[in-house]
């Protein structure tokens, strides 16, 4: 896309809000990014979950770089697996970005601090949205935040939630945030629910370990999507908010894969071993919690292993081919762009 304009119709070098040279993070996790924070929290529906809203939005996304009026981003958790993603793309259509993080970011951002959160949203008008990780108990805290981004003068707010989600009782705290999006008349809002990320099998909680993945997930296969995708998905919604106003995607790869046949890609792609060991769920939940997972957190564990193990793990959609013009990225193609970080963990 054309990046900003500057004089006589000269390209200018897309700005980052608050960008400081040699500290501007492009990637990483971000504090409080651990064990199993892209599984995606309390996933309690067995239902397919898909978009709500499409028409034509892929030609919207590849012709519209800069047809709003100018804005400026929020990236929370902008150190993050999407959060750093979605500020890339956004920088790269030429939008203004400003990311925020405990560290590493180009503001600081605690969610138990709150007073980190009126600087953050001073001057921006959109927002991507994600939750304090691992709890269960947010809904509170990201409606203040809201509260006070309205004040602000944030019109639009993306919002990354978790697959399934839509069918939780209203005091989940995803659907919770969900629900005061969906109230609030003056922002107008996008809500991902993406499946589990590929990256868990890179970063997080499905990196094999002397060649074995332990997970209680059984014979039950998952969607499992690229961050890439997601973020790409997350972009077009900020870039073009009215175009996505209102619209709920559940970005998911192309196929549904159990995790044996993911750990069979990863060993064909690295030639080295690897493979799934369905281990007791209790004992896995044990292990989570005493490897610093919060208890109450053990709980959601349980229901989205057990979602995937019994059948109910999410299905292919058609989202992000329908907001991005493109197919998803391939559990294969993800894997031999891994390839070498797994062997070289290996070694």
């Amino acid at each position: 896309m054309h990046g900003q304009l500057d004089g006589a119709r000269q390209p200018k070098t897309p700005r980052r809000l608050g960008y400081r040279p040699g500290k501007d993070a492009a990637g990483g996790a971000s504090d409080g990014e651990v064990i199993l924070q892209n599984v995606h929290a309390t996933s309690v529906s067995h239902k397919e979950s898909s978009v709500k809203r499409i028409d034509s939005l892929s030609s919207r996304y590849q012709n519209r770089a800069m047809t709003d009026a100018p804005s400026n981003t929020l990236v929370l958790a902008g150190t993050g697996k999407t959060g750093s993603r979605v500020a890339a793309k956004l920088t790269k259509l030429g939008l203004s970005v400003r990311t925020a993080a405990r560290n590493g970011a180009d503001m600081r951002f605690d969610w138990d601090d709150p007073s980190t959160h009126g600087p953050a949203v001073a001057d921006v008008d959109r927002v991507y949205l994600v939750g304090p990780v691992l709890r269960t108990d947010f809904a509170d805290q990201v409606s203040s935040f809201l509260d006070l981004a309205q004040a602000a003068g944030v019109r639009h707010v993306t919002y990354l939630s978790a697959f399934g989600i839509d069918h939780a009782p209203p005091d989940v705290a995803h659907r919770a945030v969900e629900l005061d999006l969906i109230g609030r008349g003056a922002i107008t809002h996008s809500i991902l629910r993406p499946a589990w990320f590929m990256q868990n099998f890179s970063e997080t909680f499905l990196k094999p370990v002397d060649g074995v993945i332990a997970v209680p997930t059984g014979d039950g296969a998952e969607a499992f999507v690229d961050a890439e995708d997601i973020a790409a998905v997350a972009a077009a919604t900020l870039a073009s908010p009215d175009a996505h106003a209102g619209a709920e995607y559940a970005p998911t790869g192309p196929e549904a894969l159990t995790v044996s046949a993911a750990a069979d890609i990863i060993a064909d792609v690295t030639g080295q071993p690897a493979k799934h060991n369905d281990i007791d769920r209790d004992a896995w939940i044990d292990g989570t919690v005493a490897a610093g997972v919060p208890a109450a957190y053990g709980e959601v564990l349980r229901m989205l292993t057990e979602a995937v193990a019994s059948g109910h793990g999410s299905r292919p959609n058609d989202d992000v081919q329908n907001v991005t013009g493109r197919f998803p990225i391939s559990f294969a193609d993800f894997a031999r762009r891994t390839a070498q970080a797994w062997r070289e963990r290996a070694a």
